[in-house]
């Protein structure tokens, strides 16, 4: 298999990142709000000054195909801000039928992102999915490296991820990637999650 090519995603990637997300992260609570809430969740970030998306491609038949990708943001609640400023009233009517099964889910994402003053997010590896048939390859691992490299690049010398606590293949590819589990982090309610540090 080609060994892949890490580059910044653009607008043009926002499909095949949203579909790999709702295929490889199917348990999380953003997939519940839906498809069209996921390409404008990502066209955000693709598109913000204080975010950005990594993708790895490999090279096929003279085409690249999005073979994983990792979205990570400098500033979390910037990013959240903007998000609800530039895209909340379509995002909402979007997931509106997800906000209507789950609106507590809702309010403790907000809360969490939106978080200000010692307990502010600052710079977050929002997620990161990979093929299932490039899976145990490295790619995420790669992805996650890429992801430092950029955040120590625009001056970060920190960041987290929270992440499933029964995702073992998230938590590897993380700590491969300089990451250490420091604790529990409680997003929503009820849902375990570990917190991982870098450095």
């Amino acid at each position: 298999m080609d060994a892949p090519i890490v580059r910044f995603a653009t607008v043009n990637d926002v499909e095949a990142v949203a579909a790999l997300h709702a295929h490889r992260i199917a348990e999380g609570f953003l997939v519940t709000l839906g498809p069209a809430f996921l390409r404008r969740l990502y066209g955000r970030i693709v598109r913000s000054r204080r975010a950005f998306v990594l993708v790895a491609d490999s090279p096929t038949r003279g085409a690249h195909r999005v073979d994983g990708y990792v979205a990570v943001a400098d500033d979390t609640a910037a990013l959240y801000r903007e998000f609800v400023l530039h895209d909340g009233v379509r995002a909402g009517l979007a997931a509106a039928p997800g906000i209507m099964r789950a609106p507590h889910s809702v309010l403790e994402t907000l809360r969490y992102g939106l978080r200000s003053g010692e307990n502010a997010a600052g710079a977050e590896i929002l997620a990161i999915a990979v093929a299932a048939d490039r899976a145990g390859q490295g790619i995420g691992t790669t992805l996650v490296r890429a992801a430092v490299d950029e955040l120590r690049r625009r001056g970060a010398h920190t960041a987290h991820v929270v992440t499933a606590a029964d995702n073992r293949a998230a938590a590897r590819a993380y700590e491969r990637g300089g990451f250490r589990v420091t604790g529990d982090r409680e997003v929503h309610r009820g849902v375990a999650q570990q917190l991982l540090v870098w450095p």
